[in-house]
């Protein structure tokens, strides 16, 4: 595979704070099971905090990618000819193409916890998706970098 001319690679880790409250899920469901004993108790704080920290890992790693003349974002793969304009978006006009001024057909890499995105048009007139909505905490690079690949294709 052919490296693009501004290689772009993010991973959109859940923030620290998740990892307290999968700590604090495990404690919870140690308090719940103390009545039964002390190795049950166990069992739910490490099997609970674990859990918890599983699906805050699972739900913190995906990544968005510029490699060659191609743009992975999660699971979606477009090669970058498909794509149009990319618009950087500051956090509040983030928060309105999330809410408000969201298309349904369009596709949204979303993280809550990242203020700011791109979104990058799709030209493609067989792709019935309008827009990719990417949560990033880098628009601006991203952004160079789908230019970058666009120029080199």
């Amino acid at each position: 595979m052919q490296l693009s001319a501004a290689p772009f690679e993010e991973r959109l880790t859940a923030p620290r704070s998740w990892w307290l409250i999968s700590f604090l899920a495990g404690v919870s469901l140690a308090l719940i099971a103390l009545p039964f004993g002390t190795l049950p108790m166990l069992v739910g704080l490490v099997g609970g905090t674990a859990a918890a920290a599983v699906m805050a890992s699972s739900y913190g790693s995906v990544r968005i990618r510029v490699v060659g003349d191609s743009l992975i974002a999660g699971e979606a793969k477009l090669p970058v000819r498909a794509l149009g304009e990319a618009h950087v978006l500051d956090p509040e006009e983030a928060r309105a193409w999330r809410t408000h001024k969201a298309d349904t057909r369009a596709f949204l890499l979303l993280r809550a916890y990242i203020p700011t995105a791109l979104r990058v048009e799709v030209t493609d007139p067989e792709d019935p998706t309008p827009y990719l909505y990417l949560s990033t905490r880098e628009p601006e690079r991203l952004a160079e970098a789908i230019k970058a690949a666009k120029a080199s294709a």
